[in-house]
């Protein structure tokens, strides 16, 4: 049976630091970042895009886009990424180390993965940034006045991808445990540096 690539799930509210916590991991332990919201915006800007104006819509009203979409995408690049390391030769871990930033984020995101890439991949936990609200809305919005060029990163829709967080995130965490996907929280309100700190720790003692 061919091996399967690890996957770990990286959820937290906007803000949160979930990018900048995913590069350093991909960097000191030899994952590969996948970003839901990335491969959504690029494949939102990719001209002729079928799906580039639905996307476009879901991510200013803060709304998650269809289950399908987003698991194609992201089974497309583990391919692509899984692919490029066998052409050059490099068997060392294993068929790869994903993750998933952004994802899943509501009922439907997780039941679509299951349909699509559970038996295809290892899940081996949920990683979860717990920052507060009103933390990660001051983040998004110095970002934004930053000049980040992301579309979203305003307060209306921050307001709204808030709620989707609350409503229809954070409810799937519980669920993830129920179904063998253990939840590891760490606590992002400080800085990058700190929070990394906690992080190590988490990831040395899987690997």
């Amino acid at each position: 049976m061919a091996q399967k690539p690890d996957v770990i799930f990286v959820l937290g509210g906007p803000g949160s630091g979930k990018g900048t916590q995913c590069l350093r991991i991909a960097k000191d332990f030899n994952f590969v970042h996948l970003s839901a919201g990335d491969l959504l915006r690029e494949e939102r800007n990719t001209p002729g895009s079928q799906f580039g104006d639905l996307i476009e819509t879901h991510i200013r009203n803060g709304t998650i886009v269809p289950v399908e979409i987003t698991c194609s995408l992201l089974e497309n690049a583990m391919n692509k990424h899984s692919a490029q390391r066998a052409a050059s030769g490099d068997s060392s871990f294993g068929a790869g180390r994903f993750l998933i930033d952004g994802f899943p984020r509501n009922l439907d995101n997780y039941e679509g993965w299951q349909k699509q890439m559970a038996d295809k991949t290892n899940v081996r936990f949920v990683l979860y940034f717990d920052c507060p609200q009103e933390v990660c809305v001051e983040r998004c919005l110095k970002r934004g006045q930053a000049g980040s060029g992301r579309s979203d990163d305003n307060e209306e829709s921050l307001r709204k991808r808030m709620n989707t967080l609350l409503n229809e995130t954070l409810p799937i965490l519980d669920l993830c445990e129920k179904t063998g996907y253990p939840i590891k929280k760490i606590k992002a309100i400080n800085s990058a540096d700190e929070v990394f700190t906690d992080v190590k720790q988490l990831f040395q003692s899987y690997y």
